[in-house]
């Protein structure tokens, strides 16, 4: 089976082509550098940057793979969550050509690719977070996956933060998620009010790397309450009075690196104590974390000492997988038509507010 698929949820345009369990191609096209002037992602800018370059995305993936369109048995693209006019493009896209080569089309959930993304490539069972370089042979999917389930999932990124068990394969259950401010968007928000350029995340991990991460105090948002679910919007806003009340600390590198480590430790404790909890009381061997806010170096090392201390499995997606792609999305969508999941109809629409049930 040859699939092509597309991914503009928010504000990367990808194109990813996968055969039989493998990535053929997977290109991406950012558009970081045209949001930071903004501060955050304009989504009719979005829009306008998918409308351009999904064409040439899609024609260098295909090309990277050695496959023409006629080869396609079956077409997929992001249905949902994401920015509703970014989302159309590559949609309606995706269902043009299905339409076109007479072809199978599937519109897949964004949050359940980044499900089964751990599972792609060929790392090691354990706590180690050494990752396979890059370009490492074709990576194929679930080489061990029946060994480890069920499992618990922490998806984590700028607009979500989740905790999914996993049952079996295409089966899950969320246990929690975000009642307001997600983790990644927590990052973001905080390295606004430092002045850190956007996005902030990558900066905050490498300026803590730098500080102490007990030099100030910030509250773990829910940390103790007897649920999955997450918040930190209240942090956030202890940084924005942290900040009014002592504003010279920002002309103080040191104390800036330090600022940005505890604030990190935070966020990540939060991260990591209810992903083991969660595991520990569902009775599962194994955690996997996957999302944006998953390329943090600390947040990786964290979760290794603790799925070690507990003797938990983990998984971790590589980062390239970690961040919007198209090859999550056609892995999942291969699944599925293996499974005999039901095509929806190719006249389907967007679904931007989509929940993963």
């Amino acid at each position: 089976m040859t699939l092509l698929a597309l991914e503009t949820s928010c504000d990367e345009t990808g194109a990813a082509v996968v055969r039989d369990g493998k990535i053929l191609a997977n290109v991406i096209a950012s558009q970081i550098k045209l949001h930071a002037e903004y501060g955050g992602v304009v989504p009719e800018l979005a829009a306008r940057e998918h409308l351009k370059n999904l064409l040439p995305v899609a024609r260098a993936a295909l090309r990277e793979a050695g496959v023409v369109p006629a080869q396609l048995d079956a077409v997929a693209a992001t249905q949902g969550p994401g920015l509703g006019i970014a989302l159309l493009i590559g949609f309606k896209a995706a269902q043009a050509m299905a339409y076109a080569l007479n072809k199978p089309f599937l519109g897949l959930h964004h949050h359940e690719a980044h499900l089964y993304s751990p599972w792609i490539g060929g790392l090691a069972p354990g706590p180690s977070i050494s990752l396979p370089a890059e370009g490492q042979g074709k990576p194929s999917l679930f080489a061990d996956f029946a060994e480890f389930q069920p499992n618990v999932s922490l998806i984590v990124s700028g607009g979500h933060t989740l905790l999914v068990l996993v049952t079996s394969e295409l089966h899950h259950r969320v246990l929690g998620g975000t009642i307001d401010d997600a983790a990644g968007e927590c990052f973001d928000k905080t390295g606004k009010l430092i002045g850190l350029p956007y996005p902030a995340g990558p900066v905050i991990d490498r300026l803590a790397a730098q500080g102490n991460p007990t030099a100030f105090d910030f509250p773990r948002p829910l940390l103790h309450e007897p649920n999955d679910d997450f918040s930190f919007s209240g942090l956030k806003t202890s940084v924005r009075y942290f900040i009014r009340d002592h504003p010279a600390l920002l002309d103080d590198r040191q104390k800036v690196c330090d600022l940005c480590a505890s604030v990190q430790a935070a966020i990540i404790e939060v991260l990591v104590k209810k992903t083991i909890r969660a595991a520990r009381r569902e009775g599962v061997r194994c955690v996997t974390a996957s999302g944006g806010v998953t390329c943090n170096r600390a947040l990786r090392l964290e979760l290794a000492r603790a799925c070690a201390a507990h003797d938990l499995t983990l998984r971790l997606a590589k980062p390239a997988l970690c961040t919007d792609n198209a090859a999550m999305i056609g892995i999942l969508a291969e699944r599925k038509l293996l499974a005999g999941a039901p095509l929806p109809a190719l006249d389907a629409e967007i679904n931007p507010g989509w929940s993963l049930a």
